[in-house]
């Protein structure tokens, strides 16, 4: 018989030594600055995390950006928006890149700014003086010029809700050259300034006759624009009949509190526009949004919750089903009790980074009926989970478990020690264990010397680290069987799908990033 010792001092020296350590002073890998770049932009939100302050994430990123190349801080900036849905950070990269002589801005600020919101999340950035600048400049004020120009009313209508910057704000920096009477004039009106009242466009007309006679019909305009007038029952319903996905899902309560779902027809409305597929995907909802929303619409009538459950299994159906025997670890361990985007004032989210764990282990339990879930902490948890249950009600049941100190070896050493065949890991963690620390760091993390030793029996098995917080560091190098990600949109699950299947390039997710098209 092997001596255990003796093999597992083998193990660790065939490992490569960790050259960093994570927040919680452990032996960590560091990893390369383009990933460094593509974990921060997909999960910073430059607010107060549990390891981290929203200034230390700042300098982070900012450290960070003179060793990145422009095209590919570009395409991340793409990536971050478009697939995970963020906003602060790609603003962020686009302000960066507006200082450097390269065509990188002007090809990446229309996948960026793809609505109001975001143009003035990029022109708030780029007055902070956070990437060095306090003043729009030559070339992004005339990217913001264009936008305007080309966006519709509707469009500009929808970007006038907000502040700092106010869209006012925003046109007063810039001065856009209206191409028309009735942009000339829409201006105006936003700015407060002397316009022809008669070529104003006609949704504008709309919304002053309604506040003249709210016995109108209720114009097509963002509802916070109508909320401080004397707004009836039917008026909410109108409302509702013409709000867009995302206005729906956040404010089920508020059309439950003026007794819109009184109406049988609108009840049926908005349970047929809140499953919609097509919607869904256009919406570019966080998976997590849905829980949420599920969770406090406590007060609307069961075919709205019953099609809010549609929505997530809709929401994560891109989760890869694997052939083989799948085992999905959510990091339950305090760290996780924290918000997923940070302390924000004002605007803190209510989901946890448990929650955003235990959706992403449900959601693959989901899909592979046979998958095992091991929630850990500084030991494994036990938990029995119904994979016919909905997403929802398993992922609640996993936020109902947890605490203590992160052990992210804890998982593999219980299959190690079961002897188990595995072809696929998955972690959802915060990355940050310390339990298992071996203070001088000389063989490998914990976890990747128990990777090792599971790999013995399972020389095909694939391990998956999913990180939910903005971090430079991970417990399990990056190699040909190894995929560190970083996220919280349904993303995730199509890298892993492509991951398990051999279709990454050997950068694995930095190289899905590499492959995006800057259109000249």
């Amino acid at each position: 018989m092997a001596n255990k010792s003796v093999f597992a001092s083998i193990v660790g020296k065939l490992l490569p030594r960790p050259d960093g350590k994570n927040h919680e002073g452990a032996p960590a890998y560091s990893l390369t600055p383009r990933h460094k770049l593509a974990q921060l932009a997909a999960t910073g939100t430059l607010n107060r995390t549990f390891y981290a302050e929203a200034r230390e994430q700042l300098d982070e990123i900012t450290r960070l950006l003179p060793e990145i190349e422009p095209e590919f801080m570009a395409k991340t900036a793409i990536y971050a928006r478009e697939k995970g849905f963020m906003k602060d950070m790609p603003a962020l990269l686009l302000a960066y890149l507006s200082m450097m002589q390269t065509e990188h801005f002007s090809l990446a600020f229309n996948r960026v700014v793809d609505n109001g919101k975001m143009l003035r999340n990029v022109v708030q950035i780029l007055r902070s003086g956070a990437t060095g600048r306090k003043s729009l400049g030559t070339r992004p004020k005339r990217l913001v010029q264009l936008w305007l120009e080309n966006a519709s009313d509707s469009e500009i209508m929808r970007a006038a809700v907000g502040n700092d910057p106010s869209l006012a704000d925003v046109i007063k920096m810039v001065h856009p050259r209206p191409r028309s009477a009735a942009r000339a004039a829409l201006y105006g009106y936003l700015i407060g300034k002397p316009h022809d009242v008669s070529a104003l466009p006609e949704i504008v007309r709309e919304f002053e006759a309604f506040k003249a006679d709210p016995s109108r019909e209720v114009p097509d305009v963002p509802f916070q624009m109508l909320t401080a007038l004397p707004l009836t029952r039917e008026h909410w319903i109108a409302i509702g009949r013409k709000a867009r996905w995302h206005m729906l899902r956040m404010n089920l309560n508020t059309f439950a509190r003026h007794k819109a779902f009184e109406d049988e027809g609108f009840v049926r409305h908005v349970a047929e526009r809140l499953r919609d597929e097509t919607a869904i995907r256009k919406a570019k909802v966080f998976p997590y949004q849905l829980m949420v929303a599920h969770a406090m619409a406590s007060n609307v009538p069961a075919p709205v919750r019953e099609a809010l459950q549609d929505t997530m299994e809709i929401a994560v159906s891109n989760v890869p089903t694997v052939d083989g025997k799948v085992v999905i670890c959510p990091d339950v361990s305090g760290s996780m009790s924290y918000p997923v985007t940070g302390f924000r004032r004002g605007g803190t989210t209510a989901v946890r980074c448990i929650d955003v764990a235990g959706l992403v282990a449900a959601a693959f339990l989901r899909a592979n009926r046979e998958a095992r879930v091991i929630p850990f902490e500084q030991d494994v948890v036990k938990i029995d989970l119904n994979p016919r249950d909905t997403v929802l009600t398993n992922a609640a049941k996993l936020a109902s478990i947890g605490g203590g100190g992160t052990n992210c070896s804890a998982p593999l050493e219980k299959l190690v020690a079961e002897k188990a065949k595995v072809d696929l890991v998955v972690f959802v963690s915060d990355n940050e264990s310390w339990m298992d620390a071996d203070p001088n760091g000389y063989r490998g993390t914990a976890m990747m010397q128990s990777w090792q030793k599971l790999k013995v029996r399972n020389p095909k098995a694939k391990l998956v680290c999913i990180n939910i917080q903005p971090s430079t560091t991970t417990q399990a190098v990056e190699r040909p069987d190894i995929l560190n990600i970083g996220g919280f949109s349904d993303a995730v699950f199509e890298v892993i799908g492509a991951f398990h299947r051999g279709e990454l390039t050997p950068d694995h997710w930095v190289g899905e990033i590499e492959k995006i098209a800057l259109a000249e």
